[in-house]
């Protein structure tokens, strides 16, 4: 990723005060600025059930019309980050989240079952590493993916829709920003 893409990346995720802080640390560390995977993770928008601990708690529920509208905001805050490749579960919820950025970029959601967070590792690393992909998972699932990509262990609370994961498997230098 060059420098000034990583400038267009950080401008449009964050306001004033995050941007410069970002942009200091990617100026000081070489390898962020240079052509680098980047794996922008985050979990599903907010869903039509209520969530996993509501009484109306469904398996594969679909987004409640926050969650579209988040889904729709995110699209327009990554739609210039050079994403070129856009994985999710095989749930409703993870599709329909990344649905709007895949219209946007012309890109095809790639499911990828969400057990199988190992395996989703293993095709980031063979087969995009030198892009920007995009994986839309879960709370359960996004800490397993990043761990396995070489990350720092993480979690992600139930009722947390509102946070885009940054990370750069090469240095192992994991962002987050709320949106």
């Amino acid at each position: 990723m060059s420098v000034r893409r990583a400038l267009w990346v950080v401008k449009g995720l964050c306001g004033p005060a995050s941007w410069v802080a970002i942009i200091t640390l990617v100026l000081l560390t070489p390898s962020l600025a240079s052509a680098q995977q980047l794996v922008i993770a985050v979990r599903h928008a907010e869903r039509a059930d209520g969530g996993s601990n509501s009484p109306n708690a469904q398996t594969d529920p679909l987004l409640s019309a926050e969650g579209e509208a988040r889904a729709k905001k995110l699209a327009a805050m990554l739609a210039d980050a050079g994403i070129t490749a856009i994985y999710s579960t095989e749930y409703k919820r993870t599709q329909d989240t990344a649905k709007p950025i895949a219209a946007r970029l012309g890109l095809k959601v790639q499911a990828h079952k969400a057990q199988d967070r190992a395996g989703l590792a293993a095709v980031l690393k063979s087969s995009h590493a030198k892009d920007v992909v995009l994986v839309v998972g879960h709370s359960n699932s996004l800490p397993e993916v990043i761990k396995a990509l070489g990350g720092p262990a993480m979690t992600i609370a139930d009722e947390e829709y509102d946070a885009i994961y940054l990370f750069v498997p090469a240095t192992g230098v994991l962002t987050k920003i709320r949106y």
